[in-house]
């Protein structure tokens, strides 16, 4: 037992060292690579969820990389990427769907989440260093890939449960100022298409998100559940 303590140990500082330091790479590369969203389609929805939320307002930024990407940092800023406004420009996809990402990304910031991914981060290094010491005993090279796959396996399903959470919680916020899920979904649709060839034949257990379909369910479940009472009030 002793002889695993201290390289798990070791593993967990490590982790947790390699976090802290890709927060502050992040953030450096953000302040340099970002400026304030000025698009006013976008901004008058945001402005809407920031009163349904009581807030003054939702600051969103633009990230400039080509990539279709939204992004909540760990500072709690908000992120689209050029590459996504650059789909709206070219009508690919619209401001209420671009609303829907920022909701997303809004529900990472409020449940947790970068905190969250830290612990997971450290409890997942942690877990390969056991498995790698216990499977090497009994299953000499090959006991590391099996550790490595345990562990890639528990991330992504940390992952998309963060993944599923965060989209509840757009679902909420949507309903709540007025635009609704539809933009939610048709996005979840559209970006299926856009990844496809991204995803590969990677198992959806290896995935870090959930699939579209399975988003998609959640989110009409979640309406259902929650319209009635919206209506009742």
């Amino acid at each position: 037992m002793t002889a695993l303590l201290v390289p798990t140990l070791i593993a967990i500082g490590y982790a947790l060292l390699m976090y802290r330091f890709s927060v502050w790479r992040t953030a450096k590369m953000l302040d340099a690579q970002s400026r304030p969203l000025t698009d006013p389609a976008i901004t008058r929805l945001a402005d809407r969820m920031a009163t349904a939320l009581d807030l003054p307002q939702i600051p969103v930024h633009v990230f400039e990389v080509e990539p279709v990407n939204g992004l909540a940092a760990p500072d709690g800023r908000i992120f689209l990427t050029r590459g996504f406004l650059n789909r709206k420009m070219r009508g690919e996809v619209t401001p209420e769907e671009l609303a829907a990402v920022i909701a997303h990304e809004m529900g990472h910031v409020a449940l947790g989440h970068t905190r969250r991914r830290m612990i997971d981060f450290t409890g997942q290094n942690a877990v390969f260093v056991v498995l790698s010491a216990v499977l090497n005993r009994f299953l000499p090279f090959i006991g590391i890939w099996i550790a490595n796959l345990i562990s890639a396996a528990l991330a992504a399903r940390l992952s998309q449960r963060d993944e599923f959470e965060a989209d509840a919680y757009a679902t909420a916020l949507l309903i709540k100022s007025g635009i609704g899920t539809g933009p939610q979904i048709s996005l979840f649709r559209k970006l299926d298409a856009m990844t496809k060839a991204n995803r590969g034949d990677m198992p959806a257990w290896l995935l870090s998100h959930p699939s579209s379909a399975e988003r998609i369910a959640a989110i009409q479940a979640n309406e259902r559940r929650w319209m009635p009472r919206q209506l009742a009030d």
